[in-house]
């Protein structure tokens, strides 16, 4: 193969976008048909599937590859169509980048708020487990990403950003129902928790870290929701693990309470971005972490 044809890398991506060929066809105009075509005809160019044909869809380890430079080819020239067409319309610049859940709920919209009100930019947000959100940008669906991790993948840079402090809380009334005697094993078992999905562990090595319990030896609601932690907690029904700097207010009120302050969770957090990188790009890459630096610990 002597170089890429990109009309095939756009279906390509149109079809992890869209998680199916018609939809893939439809966005880019041709038959379904065709752009089955399309991926066969890559696949028999590098010799190996791309895709996995299950539900979803996923990629092939060549497949992220692949898409990953496509990601990056397109953000290049994002970047450089406004400085070789100053004067005509131009459509707004994608950017995506993968978030953990409680960083959009706290500083995160902050940071990216003046990029967003300077320049035409269409922002799309994949929230993600903060030990989860790299394998948004290995598979190219992203260009930068908040995580816990701190070495970054090949071709990118991570600088810290600063640290997550998590504190277990609920309300006066709910800690009085279940916890009057304190937090302990026992009580752990009979008052009901939240967790984000069941692939979050935050609350489940904070619960082990502290008072040896495994997963399976509680209960625990799944709401893929920060926001809706807190007003869970707020109406009495849960406890939960939540960033200290979401619930300010509410501690500062009395509307929920700690638990047990002397025990916290802290996360480091890191930023990582692309190491070329530039324009509006590099811009608000260091929005967020100037941002991520000043409200952060």
């Amino acid at each position: 193969m002597s170089g890429f044809d990109y009309k095939l890398l756009t279906a390509l991506g149109a079809i992890i976008e869209t998680q199916n060929f018609e939809l893939a066809a439809n966005k880019l105009s041709i038959s379904q048909s065709a752009i089955s075509q399309r991926i066969k005809l890559l696949e028999e160019n590098i010799g190996q599937p791309i895709l996995i044909r299950s539900q979803p869809i996923q990629l092939t380890d060549v497949g992220a590859q692949l898409l990953s430079h496509f990601k990056k080819v397109q953000q290049l020239e994002n970047e450089l169509l406004p400085e070789l067409l100053p004067d005509k319309p131009i459509k707004p610049m994608k950017l995506s980048f993968a978030v953990n859940a409680d960083s959009v709920a706290t500083w995160f919209i902050k940071a990216v708020t003046p990029v967003l009100k300077e320049h035409l930019v269409e922002l799309n947000l994949l929230v993600e487990h903060e030990e989860r959100t790299l394998d948004k940008l290995r598979s190219g669906e992203a260009i930068g990403a908040v995580s816990v991790i701190e070495k970054p993948l090949k071709g990118y840079r991570s600088f810290e950003l600063g640290k997550m402090n998590y504190c277990l809380v609920s309300s006066k009334s709910f800690q009085q129902k279940y916890f009057s005697k304190g937090v302990t094993k026992a009580s752990l078992k009979m008052a009901p928790a939240i967790s984000y999905d069941h692939k979050d562990d935050t609350h489940v090595r904070f619960i082990a870290k502290y008072f040896d319990l495994a997963a399976s030896e509680y209960y625990c609601h799944s709401v893929r929701s920060s926001e809706a932690f807190v007003e869970l907690a707020k109406q009495g029904v849960a406890y939960c693990l939540l960033p200290e700097l979401q619930i300010r207010n509410e501690l500062r009120s009395g509307e929920l309470i700690k638990l047990c302050p002397e025990k916290q969770l802290i996360e480091t957090l890191y930023w990582h971005s692309w190491v070329l990188v530039k324009g509006i790009n590099k811009n608000i890459s260091q929005e967020i972490i100037s941002a991520g630096r000043r409200l952060l610990s």
